[in-house]
């Protein structure tokens, strides 16, 4: 007899449509005595009344119509116990809900059950449900052959199906037992059934039972993705409150942390909890909320890693296997969005390496697409650098889904981190910022002192448009207004602190690194709490990169000058000056809404 705990497992349910889900859950639930009380005959007594036979999954329907009365399960969530442990199944009905529930990571299953209806055998969901496990990770299955009941408990078929599905899971690297069940009779569901005397294995409830439970992550390397940054102004509180969800690790004041993937460290300088007393630690799986202890810039989307631990990888360029759902075929150069932990970014396919139809295992190199229910391993390009980790070393950090038109279209996993040409820039930034001495003012209070933002007001455009008159313009303007600004040109970085290096020549060799020396000069003046303004010649989408990797995303404003623009993203495109003092206006009034200045 195994002895009861209040342990807790979470274990996902997948299969094709009809195979019976539902009845075998609701099964469960009948079995185990975790329906509310009178719940079964209530049901039981509605179905004869309204004259339709019983079904274990009309259980579920019911439940999920009194969810708004306080029962905690509905056809998502569905909760039960065994005398081992607690459960919660994860049910997702189809393809969207199984990849929004898996990959996100918002409800990690340690073990599965998968459905396979005896009458039907094994179809395409059955093998593609099957690829998602094991491309998501999870090696505990077990595979019930339901509807026993209607093959006359026939072991040749039962035998059939588990050599077919056997095979299958042979080839995608996962194994685990099959049962022959029945949902609606409850043969070996909770009670071993006499009418299967050939079956002497254990029932579905027993196997669940004997999954052994992951240990808590609490021993890997801390991974902290940031969810927000909340800030107090009432009765001088001047707290910043970091908040996420620990996915591996633990964290605790006094605790030395990096950021990435910019590199900016700092130490822990108190836990908080909203209305209770903080833990003396939070540790994986828990909502954590701390201070820190010298104020950094950090924002969502970047993961707090200790100095201690190996850090995450941090790069533009993915290898990733990917499950696509979208009708529409995922295609090269078409942009997407990528959300991996709680960064967003904009993503292309760079490269298609092969693509593999997850129903049949037929694998297609090169091919020019991603096609509804095909799974691809794919190069990824990010718009910017982000911080995950490998499925191989933590699952959770690699899991992403692929959102086109506001839905998600896919998900997968990140295999590795491939080189991109921006890594050496960005190596220095990180070093940079991990050894950067940081002053007792914080940037914050100078912009509260300053009553401005800083910010790198980038103008560009083709030459002789008039980029220099324009930026001299708006200096003047904004230092008649009180404001602390600067002009600075790109000749006086190329012959002053770019002196030691050759021109740009046709070649373009030296570019990158007349850009990154600029974004250095500017993120010191940046530190300082001033508004920079530099002008530039043709900056592109690439160059305003290798800028983004010295300066905050959110310090830099882009004004395109001119015709002819480039592919960079550009906040603000004048086609000409003819009418300075409305240009002048539109620029006051962009850096207005952007929180640049402020609007008296």
């Amino acid at each position: 007899m195994i002895p009861a705990t209040n342990e807790k497992m979470n274990i996902v349910i997948a299969g094709h449509v009809d195979h019976g889900k539902s009845t075998v859950i609701g099964r469960m639930l009948a079995d185990t005595h975790s329906l509310p009380e009178g719940k079964l005959q209530q049901i039981q007594e509605l179905c004869r009344r309204t004259s339709k036979p019983f079904e274990y999954a009309f259980l579920l329907d019911a439940l999920k119509d009194e969810q708004a009365q306080g029962i905690t399960i509905d056809s998502a969530r569905i909760f039960f116990k065994t005398s081992r442990r607690h459960y919660l199944i994860l049910d997702a009905p189809g393809h969207i809900e199984f990849l929004r529930n898996m990959v996100t990571g918002a409800s990690h299953a340690e073990a599965a059950i998968l459905v396979i209806d005896a009458a039907e055998g094994v179809r395409e969901n059955s093998r593609r449900h099957g690829y998602m496990l094991s491309m998501l990770g999870i090696r505990q299955l077990a595979v019930a052959v339901n509807k026993m009941d209607l093959v006359g408990y026939s072991r040749e078929v039962f035998d059939r199906i588990a050599a077919e599905y056997t095979h299958f899971l042979d080839e995608i690297g996962i194994s685990g037992p099959f049962i022959p069940v029945s949902g609606m009779t409850g043969d070996n569901i909770a009670c071993r059934s006499e009418r299967m005397g050939w079956y002497e294995g254990p029932t579905l409830l027993e196997i669940l039972d004997g999954f052994a439970k992951d240990a808590p992550p609490v021993n890997k390397p801390l991974r902290m993705p940031v969810q927000d940054v909340y800030k107090f102004t009432r009765a001088g509180d001047k707290r910043r409150i970091i908040a996420g969800t620990v996915e591996t690790g633990t964290v605790k004041p006094g605790d030395e942390v990096i950021f990435y993937p910019t590199g900016k460290k700092s130490r822990i300088q108190s836990l908080e909890r909203f209305a209770a007393d903080p833990p003396a630690v939070y540790q994986a799986g828990e909502a954590a909320a701390f201070t820190l202890d010298e104020q950094i810039y950090v924002c969502r989307g970047q993961v707090a890693v200790r100095t201690e631990d190996p850090k995450p990888q941090v790069s533009r360029r993915l290898r990733a296997s990917l499950f696509w759902m979208g009708k529409e075929p995922l295609l090269r150069d078409k942009e997407y969005l990528i959300k991996v932990g709680t960064a967003k970014q904009v993503v292309r396919i760079e490269e298609i390496i092969s693509v593999m139809d997850a129903s049949d295992l037929s694998t297609k190199a090169k091919k020019g697409q991603v096609d509804y229910h095909d799974v691809a391993e794919c190069v990824l390009r990010t718009a910017r650098a982000m911080a995950f980790d490998t499925a191989e070393s933590i699952p959770s950090m690699s899991r992403f889904v692929i959102v086109d038109n506001y839905e998600i279209r896919g998900g997968g996993i990140i295999r590795e981190a491939l080189p991109d040409e921006q890594a050496p820039l960005r190596e220095q930034v990180i070093q940079r910022n991990l050894k950067w001495a940081l002053s007792t003012i914080g940037r914050e209070q100078r912009w509260e002192r300053y009553n401005q933002k800083a910010c790198l007001l980038l103008i560009t455009g083709r030459k002789n448009v008039g980029k220099k008159a324009l930026s001299r313009a708006i200096e003047e303007k904004l230092f008649a207004e009180g404001k602390l600004v600067y002009f600075m040109g790109i000749a006086n970085v190329l012959y002053g602190v770019d002196a030691d290096i050759k021109e740009p020549g046709p070649d373009q060799s030296h570019r990158p690194e007349h850009l990154r020396r600029l974004g250095e000069v500017a993120n010191l003046i940046l530190d300082a709490g001033m508004i920079l303004i530099v002008t530039a010649i043709g900056l592109s989408q690439n160059d305003l990169e290798i800028i983004h990797n010295a300066v905050d995303n959110e310090l830099i404003e882009v004004i395109w000058l001119g015709p002819d623009p480039t592919d960079i993203q550009a906040a603000l495109h004048i086609e000409n000056l003819e009418h300075p003092e409305e240009t002048l206006s539109q620029i006051k009034q962009l850096l207005q809404q952007k929180g640049v200045i402020f609007k008296l």
